[in-house]
């Protein structure tokens, strides 16, 4: 597998020949990159098998470059965000490859925001990476390591917000299951859960990366946490990624809540009590969108990525909000996707509703969503597509900010064509109020694209 360089980081499978993997090399080199022009950098890092070895290169590395490093161990993604601004560091460094298998590992950047970097930000560490113009310090002036645990500091964050009601969840007497796929998830979120007062039953829940599953939080990966649930008589099911930053939810019944629908039922509980904008972006189902709008208010969708979607919630002052893959950002806390947060605020609207979570998903409009993919002779062939797109659909609403998106407003479906940044396709995801609505608007795109090809 060739190393994949973003704007965010890079990332690739550990072992394996010099450039078709995340090599000590590479980890060295983009590590010492970041470093130039940061003094203190905060480090975390999930569970993964290749974490130790992959934390030692970079903090021995950044110590090489003069740098003051936090290691904040073993945590979550949210909590290595909340560590950058609590330390007040320059930036951080994630050890995650989030919903990739046990064999992949990456560096995800942060600013001195404890946001991932910007367009520009990021650019400017790849170009030093590729020019190797790294700054590395005197023997005087070499950098340090101070170890810190900032789980407790993340959890008390998350129980001292002013919306999640702790009287609440305790008197529901709530039980769930978790499934937290052998990483960091199974130290951080029973701690979390016992301090709110819920019974947790846990599964795959030593943190050692060897993943009893794929780690990707989808209903097909979830069928032991659906067993279990049933199994237990337990209110929930709570699954969370590798790095905790992604959140689904198992009714009662063993049914999926959709994890599309994470932020939408997190997103009616805080538009309850605070009134304010929404934004998800541009490819998460239009379910946020009705919820904001039947609450009186604004919602508003960003390009993919989770930058761009902070950075639309900064620019428009959102109270709530993410990203329909069950990335949960609540701007009170922070400006990223943190499942711990989705969890206290989705435990507390169910609390409150005095409903069961199937209950609960009942009251929110059904979408169904179809995804396909596009096959492309070469890079280049996107735009002739988008093109015909836009032509034949031109009487529809046009949205271009991260490929084109088509929206009938009328019969509330839309579509979404995007070019992948890794391989020679186009995605197509198609939603509607029916599965057939879905699959035959999305068969309508791609017989046109296939006729333009």
């Amino acid at each position: 597998m060739t190393l994949i360089k973003s704007i965010s980081g890079i990332r690739g499978t550990i072992g394996g020949a010099v450039g078709n993997a995340l090599t000590p090399v590479d980890i060295v080199k983009f590590a010492a990159a970041f470093a130039k022009g940061r003094r203190k950098i905060v480090v975390g890092r999930d569970a993964r098998i290749s974490g130790p070895m992959v934390d030692g290169l970079i903090c021995n590395t950044l110590v090489a470059c003069g740098v003051e490093v936090i290691n904040i161990g073993m945590a979550t993604t949210p909590t290595t965000e909340i560590a950058v601004t609590g330390e007040k560091a320059d930036g951080g460094i994630i050890i995650t490859a989030s919903h990739n298998p046990m064999q992949w590992n990456a560096l995800k950047l942060l600013g001195a925001s404890g946001e991932f970097l910007t367009d520009a930000q990021g650019k400017e560490v790849l170009a030093t990476a590729a020019a190797e113009d790294f700054d590395f310090s005197e023997v005087e002036a070499l950098g340090t390591i101070t170890y810190k645990d900032y789980t407790q500091i993340h959890i008390d964050a998350v129980k001292n917000d002013s919306l999640v009601d702790l009287e609440a969840i305790r008197n529901a007497r709530f039980k769930v299951v978790l499934d937290p796929v052998n990483s960091v998830g199974g130290v951080v979120m029973p701690q979390l859960l016992e301090q709110l007062g819920v019974q947790c039953i846990t599964i795959n829940g030593t943190p050692d990366g060897h993943f009893a599953h794929n780690p990707e939080p989808l209903p097909a990966n979830l069928v032991g946490l659906s067993r279990t649930v049933v199994a237990n008589n337990a209110h929930l099911g709570i699954s969370v990624d590798p790095d905790v930053d992604r959140l689904a939810f198992i009714c009662e019944n063993g049914e999926p809540f959709g994890e599309e629908y994470t932020i939408v039922a997190v997103g009616d509980y805080v538009l309850s009590n605070v009134k304010g904008p929404a934004v998800s972006n541009i490819s998460s189902s239009r379910a946020l969108r009705d919820i904001s709008q039947a609450h009186g208010c604004p919602y508003y969708f960003s390009a993919v990525g989770e930058v761009n979607v902070t950075t639309k919630m900064h620019e428009v002052g959102a109270v709530t909000g993410g990203e329909g893959n069950g990335g949960v950002i609540y701007p009170a806390l922070h400006h990223g996707r943190d499942a711990l947060m989705g969890v206290a605020l989705f435990l507390s609207h169910m609390a409150h509703k005095g409903l069961s979570a199937s209950a609960l998903r009942a009251t929110y409009p059904d979408y169904y969503i179809s995804k396909n993919k596009i096959e492309l002779p070469d890079a280049s062939a996107a735009d002739k597509v988008f093109e015909a797109v836009k032509s034949s659909y031109a009487s529809q609403k046009l949205t271009t900010i991260d490929g084109v998106r088509v929206d009938f407003e009328a019969e509330r479906k839309w579509v979404i064509l995007r070019k992948s940044n890794t391989e020679p396709i186009i995605r197509v995801y198609a939603e509607a109020t029916s599965e057939a609505a879905a699959e035959q608007l999305a068969a309508d795109i791609l017989a046109l694209a296939n006729a333009t090809l």
